[in-house]
């Protein structure tokens, strides 16, 4: 994700904080101690709990890297308190095909489709953006087909 311009609502940037300063703090010491212990076995060439901590360590340290970068270069976006359209931190909810969907429209960073958190550069999210209830917009799905959509409800 190079050159991103990343957008985060104040609650990505709480979570973002709150897990960089868990990795900082407890999950380093954690996986130093891992290390320390794994050294203790002896021959750390052939030694797989060493080779363990220390991946486990280099996947730590990308991951700090990459929240501090995300924290550094975002834009965070403070949701209007009222507003009749979808902004970034809506919760939308959309009709599709007859069955009712719920969608919070947050930045790439922060998305969790699992956690109905759609991106705002994701096909529907883009689609989303800017319409008011009862719009119907049209996104392009991944597999080319027409998703229709139509807002039935719109909260922030």
């Amino acid at each position: 994700m190079a050159d991103a311009n990343y957008v985060l609502t104040q609650e990505g940037k709480a979570k973002l904080e709150e897990e960089l300063h868990y990795l900082e703090t407890e999950k380093r010491a954690e996986v130093g101690e891992r290390i320390k212990i794994a050294r203790e076995f002896g021959d750390i060439s052939e030694n797989s709990e060493y080779d363990d901590a220390k991946n486990e360590q280099g996947m730590m340290e990308a991951r700090i890297a990459e929240i501090s970068r995300i924290l550094s270069e975002a834009t965070v976006v403070n949701t209007p308190k009222r507003s009749s359209r979808v902004n970034i931190g809506s919760t939308v909810t959309v009709s599709m095909g007859g069955k009712e969907r719920v969608f919070t429209i947050v930045g790439g960073a922060e998305s969790d489709s699992a956690a109905g958190k759609i991106s705002n550069e994701s096909p529907v999210g883009a689609a989303l953006l800017g319409a008011k209830k009862g719009d119907t917009v049209t996104a392009v799905g991944p597999t080319g087909r027409d998703i229709v959509m139509t807002v039935e409800k719109i909260e922030h």
